[in-house]
């Protein structure tokens, strides 16, 4: 077949030929006869990039959660070191308090009123909260809840002391 009879055939048989589409397969091979074969580097893989960047959102993702967790559990530890500290100086004038009371000649047991045993009660019930979910609310109200009872035994002191005043004064007279 000549040029012009191979060009008839083409222009005969046009609507054969434009309604078929070669595969990427043949025209990858087009591509790597006319500029030679080109070499796919790991670095400029796409799929690659997408996997680096999936990766590296998850470790972000599981460090900031990691994290705020033991966050939380070293500021709980923190906040139960910091109330221990307190109670054990608040427990120490709250004994000796008592014992002052106590030794007192003119105390009786029906003084020490049913208000320092319900505090004593409640800080019972706030310390096994404290225990299973610390919180600064709760280390607080353990903190009052000793002051109150600090306040309650100054009070009981302050009665003895005036009983012991009269009764010193009328002895006197």
């Amino acid at each position: 077949m000549n040029m012009d009879n191979f060009e008839k055939f083409v222009t005969n048989h046009r609507d054969a030929f434009d309604d078929r589409t070669p595969s990427g397969k043949v025209w990858a091979r087009i591509a790597r006869a006319l500029f030679g074969a080109k070499q796919i580097s790991l670095w400029n893989s796409l799929t690659t990039w997408r996997l680096a960047a999936g990766l590296l959102l998850g470790l972000s993702i599981f460090q900031g959660f990691v994290g705020r967790i033991s966050g939380e559990s070293e500021n709980d530890i923190a906040l139960q070191q910091e109330f221990i500290d307190v109670e054990a100086f608040y427990a120490a004038q709250i004994i000796e308090k008592v014992s002052l009371i106590r030794n007192n000649e003119l105390f009786s047991d029906d003084q020490l009123s049913q208000d320092f045993e319900k505090l004593e009660a409640m800080y019972a019930v706030l310390a096994e909260e404290l225990k299973k979910n610390p919180s600064e609310k709760v280390k607080d109200a353990l903190v009052l809840n000793m002051l109150v009872r600090i306040d309650l035994l100054n009070q009981q002191i302050q009665k003895l002391e005036d009983s012991k005043r009269k009764k010193a004064a009328a002895s006197t007279t």
